[in-house]
């Protein structure tokens, strides 16, 4: 992992400005002569910057994302805390999707990139995907946003909040301590995971073997998710995040995201998730019917929303096929 720290000041959509910008990044591969092989990966909400750890079998030697001959970038959005700038007012700390890609756009000139010949991401990356391209269309050359949208609707909004309502109700998470908020973001993932998944998926997956009557696969496997979460994640960084991903709407005082989207210049592959229940189908074909140069493909799965980082496999064809890595 590298560290970026930007000593220009960055404003954010709130007005409240950022001293001392860092960005956390990993950098896989080498840069052509000509600077035309960038492809840059944005990761999802408790995400990292490692993208060839957990989208292995997509992004490495060999892979359809090769870094053998492409020159990967993927940066740790600020308000995590994963090495990039994290904010300690949780509660009233506002950054926006558009703050995020803004601090992107920085690193980029830093690392002195004119051109992204690929920006891909899912989920809340895949917002930011769409941000900046609407940020620096004569950047970026081509987008693949997955499993996302134009605009946060307010079932996800509502959703989010109910986690952040879950965090606030562990008294912890108002102290300095280490570890704040554990319990309250434990249950905030529980949460998370049914929108996560689908109901099929949890009956394949954890029906109980007998007639019990406590004690169910189902309850354990929410339990262990929370414990997961908090053994990397923090609670100050999901209650940040999960704000950023309520601001984001392309449209806002632009004209609205019809409008927006259909500026858009750069070729676009929009992939939808037939089973997601967190950002539906007809979110991303939305995107692809507005965007001029827009197309549309579906991964099919049981998984719902995380099938994007569980079938790399699929994913690699649909890609692959597309042609829009190339």
């Amino acid at each position: 992992m590298k560290l970026f720290v930007d000593q220009e000041p960055l404003m954010l959509e709130n007005g409240n400005t950022v001293n001392g910008l860092t960005i956390a990044y990993h950098t896989y591969g080498t840069l052509s002569r000509d600077k035309d092989n960038v492809v840059w990966i944005c990761h999802a909400l408790t995400g990292d910057s490692d993208a060839a750890l957990w989208w292995r079998g997509l992004v490495g030697p060999g892979c359809l994302i090769d870094t053998e001959r492409l020159f990967v970038v993927c940066a740790n959005m600020i308000g995590s805390c994963y090495g990039s700038t994290e904010f300690s007012d949780a509660m009233g700390m506002v950054v926006t999707t558009r703050d995020q890609v803004r601090a992107f756009i920085r690193l980029r000139q830093h690392l002195q990139l004119p051109q992204i010949r690929l920006l891909i991401g899912g989920s809340m990356g895949g917002q930011h995907v769409l941000e900046w391209a609407v940020h620096e269309p004569a950047v970026i050359e081509r987008i693949v946003p997955i499993a996302t949208n134009a605009r946060h609707l307010p079932w996800v909004v509502a959703s989010n909040a109910a986690q952040r309502m879950a965090i606030e109700a562990d008294s912890t998470f108002y102290t300095p301590l280490p570890g704040a908020g554990a319990a309250g973001l434990a249950a905030a993932r529980a949460m998370a995971m049914i929108m996560y998944r689908t109901p099929l998926q949890y009956s394949l997956t954890q029906q109980p073997e007998d007639e019990r009557i406590s004690t169910y696969p189902s309850e354990s496997y929410q339990r262990h998710q929370g414990r997961k979460l908090v053994e990397r994640f923090t609670a100050r960084a999901y209650y940040v995040l999960t704000r950023s991903m309520d601001s984001h709407d392309l449209g806002r005082g632009r004209g609205g995201a019809g409008a927006v989207l259909r500026s858009i210049s750069a070729q676009t592959l929009s992939i939808g998730i037939d089973s997601d229940l967190l950002f539906p189908e007809s979110e991303q074909q939305f995107i692809a019917d507005m965007v001029p140069r827009g197309q549309y493909r579906r991964l099919l799965s049981s998984a719902g929303h995380d099938a994007f980082l569980i079938h790399t496999e699929r994913l690699a064809t649909i890609l692959h096929k597309s042609g829009i890595i190339s």
